[in-house]
């Protein structure tokens, strides 16, 4: 037969061992680089529900990156400067971005694809 010590110290620990940490998931960081027409990587996977950080910059003339159903978006990726853009993708899907800036005869061909998978 187990004491009642014995039983209360055994669900202390396993309350303590299935309690969160209160530490929250750092956002995952994905560096994309900007060029005319293409995007690097121009494609990129993430998990739903994982927070990400999209580092955006330009290596040429200003960009911008629209993807309205991950409701992202910017107007304004400048040659050397980093622009970040925090989101947490709520649905699995498939999902193409696009320049969000008019950067030249190319421009309506500059996409990427996001994967967002379970």
């Amino acid at each position: 037969m187990i004491s009642l010590k014995s039983a209360v110290n055994l669900a202390v620990m396993f309350l303590m061992s299935s309690a969160p940490s209160g530490r929250a998931e750092s956002p995952r960081r994905i560096e994309i680089t900007a060029k005319r027409f293409t995007y690097t990587p121009d494609t990129i996977t993430l998990k739903k529900g994982e927070p990400v950080i999209l580092v955006l910059r330009s290596s040429d003339v200003t960009h911008g990156l629209k993807i309205p159903e991950l409701q992202v978006k910017t107007s304004e990726i400048k040659k050397g400067e980093a622009t970040e853009i925090q989101f947490t993708p709520l649905e699995a899907g498939h999902y193409t971005g696009k320049c969000a800036h008019f950067c030249g005869k190319g421009h309506g061909s500059m996409t990427m694809q996001i994967d967002v998978v379970p």
